[in-house]
């Protein structure tokens, strides 16, 4: 059973509810990752709504597009789907992010990898329960008083994140996984060796 608390921001958000610069090459790239991951249910809700699971790319330097809060539950997404976070203070925690939707509630953990490695430009967090229990422990975990969402989960995977790709066991957040890359492909690539 998940924590109530799944699924929501515990970040301090500063939200701009208007659309961003997302070209059609960004926007189809990432956005047919999404689905893939979505399709093999990596991406996806819960019976009781809650959704889970998101990726982004690198925008610039300190700054990348991911998929937005909530969104698990639909099986296709749009440009309005997605939020660009232009600042991020881990310590702080906190996020700036434009977009029609609000940024997802695992941004500080795709930030930190960001912030760890300038080779790595895609970040996917998927829940698989099976996979996360096998590799507790035995691939790179983070704490598991470390929860989801928070600065303490963030600094953990900026520790781990020391790699041009590699995955990441999110022991404070049961079923959480993440793998990051030089590319979507790379980071999808990672997960299905270990799936």
């Amino acid at each position: 059973m998940k924590k109530p608390d799944e699924g929501y921001i515990k970040f301090n958000l500063n939200w701009k509810q208007k659309s961003f610069e997302f070209s059609d090459q960004y926007f189809l790239y990432i956005n047919s990752f999404r689905q893939k991951l979505f399709e093999i249910s990596l991406i996806g809700a819960y019976s009781n709504g809650i959704g889970f699971g998101n990726l982004s790319i690198r925008n610039k330097l300190n700054s990348f597009i991911i998929s937005g809060s909530a969104t698990g539950n639909f099986a296709q997404l749009y440009e309005e789907h997605y939020a660009l976070v232009q600042e991020f203070n881990i310590i702080k925690n906190s996020i700036s992010c434009l977009g029609l939707t609000k940024a997802s509630s695992e941004s500080l953990s795709h930030a930190a990898i960001y912030e760890s490695n300038v080779n790595i430009n895609a970040v996917i967090h998927i829940h698989h329960k099976g996979m996360w229990k096998k590799h507790l422990n035995d691939l790179p975990t983070t704490s598991k008083n470390a929860e989801f969402g928070t600065p303490e989960i963030a600094l953990e995977i900026q520790k781990l994140a020391n790699k041009k790709s590699g995955i990441i066991i999110m022991g404070g957040h049961p079923e959480g996984i993440i793998s990051y890359g030089k590319t979507l492909n790379e980071a999808l690539e990672i997960l299905l060796k270990y799936l």
